[in-house]
Protein backbone atom coordinates (compact mmCIF):
# COMPACT_ATOMS: atom_id res chain seq x y z
CA UNK A 1 0.00 0.00 0.00
CA UNK A 2 2.59 2.44 1.13
CA UNK A 3 5.07 1.40 -2.56
CA UNK A 4 1.41 2.77 -4.52
CA UNK A 5 1.34 5.51 -2.46
CA UNK A 6 5.04 6.38 -3.23
CA UNK A 7 4.56 5.45 -7.25
CA UNK A 8 1.44 7.76 -7.51
CA UNK A 9 3.10 10.60 -4.98
CA UNK A 10 5.90 10.34 -7.76
CA UNK A 11 4.00 9.79 -10.97
CA UNK A 12 2.01 13.64 -9.66
CA UNK A 13 5.33 15.04 -8.98
CA UNK A 14 7.12 13.97 -12.61
CA UNK A 15 3.39 15.04 -14.37
CA UNK A 16 3.47 18.49 -12.74
CA UNK A 17 7.41 18.85 -13.48
CA UNK A 18 6.80 18.23 -17.19
CA UNK A 19 4.03 20.57 -17.22
CA UNK A 20 5.92 23.17 -15.51
CA UNK A 21 8.68 22.59 -18.37
CA UNK A 22 6.22 23.13 -20.75
CA UNK A 23 5.23 26.15 -19.71
CA UNK A 24 6.87 29.72 -20.86
CA UNK A 25 8.23 31.76 -18.44
CA UNK A 26 5.78 34.64 -18.19
CA UNK A 27 8.52 37.26 -18.27
CA UNK A 28 9.52 36.23 -21.47
CA UNK A 29 5.84 36.93 -22.85
CA UNK A 30 6.75 40.63 -21.82
CA UNK A 31 6.64 42.95 -24.97
CA UNK A 32 9.42 45.71 -24.04
CA UNK A 33 7.89 48.18 -26.30
CA UNK A 34 4.31 47.47 -24.75
CA UNK A 35 5.69 48.03 -21.14
CA UNK A 36 7.31 51.16 -21.46
CA UNK A 37 4.28 52.17 -23.43
CA UNK A 38 2.26 51.64 -20.27
CA UNK A 39 4.99 53.27 -17.64
CA UNK A 40 5.20 56.33 -20.13
CA UNK A 41 1.88 56.18 -22.00
CA UNK A 42 1.94 59.76 -23.46
CA UNK A 43 5.89 58.74 -24.78
CA UNK A 44 6.72 61.95 -22.85
CA UNK A 45 10.25 60.38 -23.23
CA UNK A 46 10.37 60.08 -27.25
CA UNK A 47 11.35 63.67 -28.23
CA UNK A 48 13.17 64.78 -24.98
CA UNK A 49 16.81 64.69 -25.74
CA UNK A 50 15.42 66.49 -29.08
CA UNK A 51 13.96 69.09 -26.86
CA UNK A 52 16.62 69.85 -25.26
CA UNK A 53 18.82 70.78 -28.28
CA UNK A 54 16.45 73.30 -29.38
CA UNK A 55 17.87 77.11 -29.35
CA UNK A 56 15.61 78.79 -27.28
CA UNK A 57 16.56 81.99 -28.10
CA UNK A 58 16.68 81.74 -31.71
CA UNK A 59 12.73 80.94 -32.56
CA UNK A 60 12.40 83.13 -35.49
CA UNK A 61 9.98 81.95 -37.31
CA UNK A 62 9.41 78.22 -35.60
CA UNK A 63 6.75 75.90 -36.37
CA UNK A 64 5.81 73.09 -34.12
CA UNK A 65 4.11 70.10 -36.01
CA UNK A 66 2.14 68.16 -33.25
CA UNK A 67 0.58 64.66 -34.60
CA UNK A 68 0.70 60.69 -34.86
CA UNK A 69 2.27 59.07 -37.57
CA UNK A 70 1.07 61.11 -40.30
CA UNK A 71 2.85 63.69 -38.88
CA UNK A 72 6.15 61.52 -38.32
CA UNK A 73 5.69 60.35 -41.44
CA UNK A 74 6.17 63.38 -43.07
CA UNK A 75 9.85 63.82 -42.22
CA UNK A 76 10.75 60.60 -43.24
CA UNK A 77 8.98 61.18 -46.90
CA UNK A 78 9.70 64.97 -46.79
CA UNK A 79 13.30 65.44 -44.65
CA UNK A 80 14.17 68.48 -46.13
CA UNK A 81 10.96 70.21 -45.06
CA UNK A 82 12.58 69.75 -41.20
CA UNK A 83 16.23 70.06 -41.92
CA UNK A 84 16.48 73.32 -41.00
CA UNK A 85 15.14 73.35 -37.58
CA UNK A 86 12.54 75.97 -38.62
CA UNK A 87 10.22 73.05 -38.88
CA UNK A 88 10.00 70.77 -35.99
CA UNK A 89 8.33 67.33 -36.30
CA UNK A 90 6.43 66.37 -32.83
CA UNK A 91 4.55 63.50 -34.26
CA UNK A 92 4.29 59.85 -32.72
CA UNK A 93 3.06 56.67 -34.30
CA UNK A 94 -0.71 55.47 -33.24
CA UNK A 95 -1.04 58.44 -30.62
CA UNK A 96 -4.23 59.76 -29.95
CA UNK A 97 -5.22 63.14 -28.57
CA UNK A 98 -5.28 62.24 -25.11
CA UNK A 99 -1.97 61.26 -25.04
CA UNK A 100 -0.77 64.51 -27.43
CA UNK A 101 -2.26 66.50 -24.80
CA UNK A 102 -0.38 64.93 -21.78
CA UNK A 103 2.77 66.02 -23.33
CA UNK A 104 1.52 69.22 -25.23
CA UNK A 105 3.37 71.70 -22.74
CA UNK A 106 6.92 69.72 -23.45
CA UNK A 107 6.62 68.76 -27.19
CA UNK A 108 5.22 72.26 -28.08
CA UNK A 109 4.92 75.52 -25.37
CA UNK A 110 8.55 74.73 -23.95
CA UNK A 111 9.88 74.95 -27.62
CA UNK A 112 8.83 78.85 -27.45
CA UNK A 113 7.46 77.94 -31.44
CA UNK A 114 5.44 80.88 -33.35
CA UNK A 115 3.11 78.55 -34.43
CA UNK A 116 1.51 75.37 -33.76
CA UNK A 117 -0.12 72.70 -36.81
CA UNK A 118 -2.16 70.38 -34.72
CA UNK A 119 -3.34 67.40 -37.09
CA UNK A 120 -4.93 64.66 -34.30
CA UNK A 121 -7.89 62.40 -33.97
CA UNK A 122 -8.00 59.49 -36.65
CA UNK A 123 -6.26 56.76 -34.38
CA UNK A 124 -8.55 57.95 -31.66
CA UNK A 125 -11.38 56.85 -33.98
CA UNK A 126 -9.43 53.83 -35.14
CA UNK A 127 -9.48 52.67 -31.10
CA UNK A 128 -6.21 52.71 -30.14
CA UNK A 129 -7.72 54.35 -27.09
CA UNK A 130 -11.47 53.45 -26.08
CA UNK A 131 -13.77 56.24 -28.02
CA UNK A 132 -16.15 57.47 -25.85
CA UNK A 133 -17.37 60.00 -28.68
CA UNK A 134 -16.18 62.72 -31.22
CA UNK A 135 -16.75 65.44 -28.80
CA UNK A 136 -14.27 64.33 -26.03
CA UNK A 137 -11.42 63.81 -28.96
CA UNK A 138 -12.30 67.30 -30.20
CA UNK A 139 -12.34 68.62 -26.67
CA UNK A 140 -8.72 67.26 -26.27
CA UNK A 141 -7.56 68.98 -29.63
CA UNK A 142 -9.29 72.61 -28.26
CA UNK A 143 -7.53 71.94 -25.15
CA UNK A 144 -3.65 71.87 -26.91
CA UNK A 145 -5.33 74.83 -29.30
CA UNK A 146 -5.85 77.30 -26.08
CA UNK A 147 -2.93 76.09 -24.40
CA UNK A 148 -1.14 77.06 -27.33
CA UNK A 149 -2.87 80.39 -27.76
CA UNK A 150 -2.60 81.10 -23.86
CA UNK A 151 1.25 81.13 -24.17
CA UNK A 152 1.16 83.43 -27.45
CA UNK A 153 1.17 80.71 -30.17
CA UNK A 154 -0.55 80.82 -33.14
CA UNK A 155 -3.03 77.49 -33.85
CA UNK A 156 -3.74 75.89 -36.92
CA UNK A 157 -6.01 72.97 -36.36
CA UNK A 158 -5.78 70.83 -39.49
CA UNK A 159 -8.72 68.43 -40.73
CA UNK A 160 -8.51 64.84 -40.28
CA UNK A 161 -6.86 63.26 -43.54
CA UNK A 162 -9.85 60.75 -45.35
CA UNK A 163 -10.01 56.93 -44.87
CA UNK A 164 -12.43 54.74 -45.95
CA UNK A 165 -11.21 52.02 -42.95
CA UNK A 166 -8.27 51.53 -41.22
CA UNK A 167 -5.74 48.24 -42.18
CA UNK A 168 -5.46 47.43 -38.57
CA UNK A 169 -8.94 47.76 -37.36
CA UNK A 170 -11.88 47.07 -39.93
CA UNK A 171 -15.24 48.08 -39.07
CA UNK A 172 -14.34 51.55 -36.94
CA UNK A 173 -16.71 53.97 -40.15
CA UNK A 174 -13.89 56.07 -40.26
CA UNK A 175 -15.70 57.82 -43.68
CA UNK A 176 -18.58 58.10 -41.59
CA UNK A 177 -16.79 59.93 -38.35
CA UNK A 178 -13.75 61.62 -39.91
CA UNK A 179 -16.16 64.41 -41.48
CA UNK A 180 -18.17 64.36 -38.37
CA UNK A 181 -15.24 65.07 -36.26
CA UNK A 182 -13.90 67.90 -38.73
CA UNK A 183 -16.72 69.31 -38.96
CA UNK A 184 -16.99 70.34 -34.89
CA UNK A 185 -13.22 71.34 -35.43
CA UNK A 186 -13.89 73.76 -38.04
CA UNK A 187 -17.19 74.92 -36.12
CA UNK A 188 -14.92 75.71 -33.45
CA UNK A 189 -12.48 77.34 -35.23
CA UNK A 190 -14.95 79.80 -36.68
CA UNK A 191 -16.16 80.84 -33.14
CA UNK A 192 -12.46 81.45 -31.83
CA UNK A 193 -10.95 82.75 -34.38
CA UNK A 194 -8.36 79.84 -35.10
CA UNK A 195 -7.17 78.49 -38.45
CA UNK A 196 -8.78 75.59 -40.01
CA UNK A 197 -6.52 73.68 -42.46
CA UNK A 198 -9.13 71.66 -44.48
CA UNK A 199 -7.27 69.04 -45.81
CA UNK A 200 -9.91 66.62 -46.46
CA UNK A 201 -11.53 68.44 -49.52
CA UNK A 202 -8.14 68.44 -50.93
CA UNK A 203 -7.34 64.21 -50.44
CA UNK A 204 -10.83 62.91 -50.31
CA UNK A 205 -11.84 60.09 -53.12
CA UNK A 206 -15.38 61.74 -53.46
CA UNK A 207 -16.30 58.82 -51.04
CA UNK A 208 -14.64 59.91 -48.18
CA UNK A 209 -11.81 57.81 -48.87
CA UNK A 210 -7.70 58.83 -49.57
CA UNK A 211 -7.42 59.26 -53.05
CA UNK A 212 -5.27 56.19 -53.77
CA UNK A 213 -2.72 57.69 -55.45
CA UNK A 214 -2.08 59.68 -52.36
CA UNK A 215 -0.92 57.32 -49.71
CA UNK A 216 0.30 53.46 -49.70
CA UNK A 217 -2.65 52.14 -47.25
CA UNK A 218 -5.81 53.96 -47.33
CA UNK A 219 -4.45 56.17 -44.37
CA UNK A 220 -1.05 57.23 -44.20
CA UNK A 221 0.03 59.87 -46.88
CA UNK A 222 2.75 58.95 -49.32
CA UNK A 223 5.40 61.54 -50.95
CA UNK A 224 2.64 62.88 -53.38
CA UNK A 225 0.40 63.27 -50.57
CA UNK A 226 2.73 64.71 -48.42
CA UNK A 227 3.29 67.65 -51.44
CA UNK A 228 -0.36 68.48 -51.47
CA UNK A 229 -0.01 69.14 -47.00
CA UNK A 230 3.36 70.65 -47.79
CA UNK A 231 1.51 73.62 -50.15
CA UNK A 232 -1.71 74.07 -47.93
CA UNK A 233 0.16 74.18 -44.31
CA UNK A 234 2.76 76.26 -46.01
CA UNK A 235 0.12 78.93 -46.82
CA UNK A 236 -1.59 78.47 -43.60
CA UNK A 237 1.91 79.62 -42.20
CA UNK A 238 2.94 82.33 -44.09
CA UNK A 239 -0.81 83.90 -43.72
CA UNK A 240 -0.20 83.49 -40.27
CA UNK A 241 3.13 85.05 -39.57
CA UNK A 242 2.65 88.04 -41.65
CA UNK A 243 -0.39 89.31 -41.55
Amino acid sequence: MIKIKLLYVTAALIASSSLYSQEKNPLEEIDVNQMLMHLDWPNMAHYDAQNKLVDLENNSGRVVFMGNSITQGWEQFMPKMFDNHTYINRGIGGQTTPQMLLRFRQDVIALQPKIVVILAGTNDIAGNTPLKDLETVAGHIFSMAELAHAQGIKVILCSVIPAADYPWRSGNSPEKKIPKLNSIIQDYCSKNNFYYLDYFSAMTDGENGLIKSYGYDGVHPNEKGYLVMTKAVEKAINYLLYQ
